[in-house]
This record gives structure tokens, C-alpha cells and sequence, in this order.
């Protein structure tokens, strides 16, 4: 069984919160950043300002306190910076490989399974993650593992490789602007099947000629949090997803 069936198998429907279980579901609703919104035409998205700006008033507009979305999409967004850009990579990375949930800075970030430290970094290149976790899980024999950007810097100072951690226990807080790639707050949420040696990072973006990879090694983080009907997760009792 891969990794993919074994969350199609063991998670709950109503998924697995990665943010202040406080905030209700109902709170939360998708949003596109991909080249299909016209909306990203209109203000400078070089600016964290301006997109701390969009943020809020698309949450404010729905009555909600979470924007959720991104697994596949082709973002523009990426132009900004050297870091993804052809010129510097020879291949332009700009399809998305995990799940941005946007909300406010401070927000407590939750593990979504047992396991432990595997490795942490504060990676502070021009649209970067900045500091960023990543923990390692067993689930029904299967180890994969799963990564938290965009965190705050205390979030990282007192971590210790292989520490351990238990499902829904707060390991970190959402970053500010400054620190965290230069983006409105906001989390990114990936899941990775092999870390391929890589310690304290992941590639969170993918060029179309490596997408096939990326895409079999980075299953759809919407499996493990059923953030809309198309998450093809069944019901099935969540305690059996920790039997670890």
C-alpha cells in the first residue's frame, strides 16, 4: 500500500487540523492563486504589504479567518524572486506543491501526526520559506514526512532533532511578513514521501519538467486535511490513523 491509499484508508472525512483547533471549518474558504486570477493583475505582488492587504480583505469579504488552496497550482507569484526564477534555475519553478493556509501571524501550528523532529532550518532566501519544520511519521509502515514553512523564528529556536511529538500538539506559530519569505502570513503545509537527504528544507515549488516526480514524491496535502469534497478521504475512525 502507498502512502496516498493509506490516507485514502485511515483519515477522517472531516480531516486532520494543522492550525488552532479553535478556528471552526466552517471559517475556512478556498482561494486560487493561480494565473486564472485576474485579481493578482491589479496590485504588486513583489509587495508583502499588498498582499497582506488582499489577504485580509478576501477573508473580511467572506466572514472567514482562513484562506486555504494551492496544491498543482501555477502561480505568477514566483516572478519576484531569483530564487525560482529560469534565469537563476535554468527551469522556472512556479507550480505549488503543498497547501497555503492564510490567516493571522501567531497562529498555533499543530502536528498532524505522532512522530519527531526530523530536521529544521530557517531558509531565508528571497521568497523562501524562512523557518521552517519538518517532522518525520510512521503510519501503518509506511514513513513519510511532513513540513511547516513560514513559521515564526521562536518557533525553531529550542527544537532538538528526534524529539518526539504527538498528534495535535502545538510545535510552532505562524511567522510575520519579514521573516517569512516576504509573503502575507500564512502556513505551508507539505507532505514528503522521501526527503531525498535534503535536513530543514524541500523544494515547495516544481518546474513543469520535474512535476511527475514531485508530484508522486508530494501527495496532496488535502488528503490528510479534507478541507473540500473533493478530498477523496473516507471515514474511517481517525484513532486507527495512530496506532504508530
Amino acid at each position: 500500500m502507498n502512502l496516498e491509499s493509506t490516507f485514502l484508508s485511515h483519515i477522517y472525512l472531516e480531516g486532520i487540523p494543522i492550525i488552532d483547533r479553535s478556528i471552526p471549518k466552517n471559517s475556512y474558504v478556498p482561494i486560487d492563486l493561480s494565473l486564472n486570477n485576474t485579481d493578482l493583475k491589479h496590485f504588486d505582488v513583489g509587495c508583502y504589504k499588498s498582499w497582506d492587504y488582499y489577504i485580509k480583505n478576501y477573508l473580511q469579504n467572506r466572514n472567514a479567518e482562513v484562506a486555504f488552496g494551492g496544491y498543482l497550482e501555477k502561480r505568477n507569484l514566483y516572478d519576484r524572486s531569483l530564487y525560482f526564477s529560469k534565469s537563476t534555475n535554468k527551469k522556472e519553478r512556479n507550480i505549488h506543491l503543498g497547501i497555503d493556509l492564510w490567516t493571522n501571524a501567531g497562529t498555533q501550528v499543530l502536528a498532524a501526526f505522532n512522530g519527531e523532529i526530523h530536521s529544521f532550518n530557517n531558509n531565508t532566501n528571497h521568497g523562501d520559506y524562512g523557518p521552517t519544520i519538518i517532522l518525520k511519521h510512521q503510519l501503518h509502515g509506511l514513513v513519510f514526512h511532513t513540513l511547516y514553512g513560514h513559521l515564526s523564528m521562536d518557533s525553531i529556536t529550542k527544537l532538538k532533532v528526534g524529539d518526539t511529538v504527538r498528534q495535535g500538539e502545538v510545535i510552532a506559530h505562524i511567522g510575520v511578513s519579514e521573516i517569512n519569505g516576504e509573503y502575507a502570513p500564512h502556513l505551508h503545509f507539505q507532505v514528503i514521501n522521501d526527503m531525498q537527504g535534503k535536513k530543514g528544507d524541500y523544494p515547495g515549488v516544481s518546474s513543469i519538467t520535474d512535476l511527475a516526480f514531485y508530484k508522486n514524491n508530494c501527495p496532496d496535502p488535502n488528503l490528510i486535511l479534507g478541507l473540500n469534497s473533493n478530498a477523496k478521504v473516507k471515514n474511517i475512525a481517525l484513532e486507527n490513523a495512530f496506532n504508530l
